[in-house]
């Protein structure tokens, strides 16, 4: 059941407007689990949960579980992320599953039903995508965001220095590859309901031009991996700095397990970047 005619791109925005423009990551790693005196098992992950849900639920503009650290839980780590999503959601911020899946046909559907369908207990507000299978192979998740008025995050240029030697070859017609991801979303994005969205790092001039974009760009790496809010505009120079949303897991997390000192740590990264973006809103 969708939201309504407007779409993904104005429940983006009116969530940015509410509340800032900042992405809080979850990632329950076993380290940090280890930092909070939590164990690291499922009963440790359902604390960390509880914690995060508390603590980030009623600040963040947007909430990014990353899936790959519940999974070692096994059912268990699904059931608490499904808690999770339902949590964050029920507390007013957007969810973005950080899945990063990637197939064709069939498959592919499956997985946008999973993350994005009503019908699924991991129904998410939009899911992380990777195109490197060709960008239409992501059709079906796509089809999925747009029928539920939910929204998909493609990755184009990433903060992973490894990224490179994939996102800035060449295609035959001269464009880097991330570029052609670039404008591929910008073309889905043409109807205004800003369905697609793209995931750029943080850390690095990236040399796209998001320009025509009229979607959301994730931007993770603020905090441990070296970026600064002060280093979004240049980074994000000739975006429409309304549709970036920087990114921070480890950075917000380090100020747990006390629930004000997290939200307090949300709420300062959140408006560091605020006064780096406003200016050039």
């Amino acid at each position: 059941m969708g939201f309504g005619e407007a779409g993904f791109g104005t429940r983006y925005l009116e969530s940015v407007a509410r509340r800032g423009r900042f992405c809080a990551g979850i990632d329950p790693h076993a380290g940090l689990l280890t930092d909070w005196g939590l164990a690291v098992d499922a009963d440790g992950l359902s604390r960390f949960a509880d914690i995060c849900i508390e603590a980030l639920g009623p600040v963040a503009a947007v909430i990014k579980p990353q899936v790959a650290f519940f999974e070692p839980f096994g059912a268990a780590g699904f059931a608490v992320l499904e808690r999770v999503i339902a949590g964050c959601r029920e507390q007013g911020a957007l969810v973005l599953a950080d899945a990063k899946r990637g197939d064709i046909g069939s498959t592919m559907a499956a997985y946008g039903t999973a993350w994005l369908d009503d019908s699924s207990p991991l129904c998410s507000d939009a899911v992380t995508i990777s195109p490197y299978l060709g960008f239409e192979s992501l059709r079906p998740a796509i089809d999925a965001a747009r029928a539920g008025d939910r929204g998909v995050f493609v990755l184009a240029r990433t903060s992973n220095p490894e990224g490179g030697r994939v996102q800035t070859a060449l295609v035959p017609d001269g464009r880097i590859v991330a570029q052609s991801v670039v404008d591929a979303a910008a073309a889905e994005n043409a109807s205004g309901a800003g369905a697609v969205g793209l995931v750029v790092g943080a850390t690095r001039s990236h040399g796209l031009d998001l320009g025509a974009l009229n979607g959301p760009i994730l931007s993770p790496g603020l905090g441990a991996q070296g970026a600064t809010a002060a280093d979004i505009p240049e980074v994000f120079a000739g975006a429409d700095v309304r549709w970036v949303l920087p990114a921070s897991s480890r950075g917000v997390l380090a100020a747990g397990p006390d629930v004000a000192a997290l939200r307090a740590a949300c709420a300062s990264a959140r408006d560091e970047v605020e006064a780096a973006l406003t200016p050039l809103s």
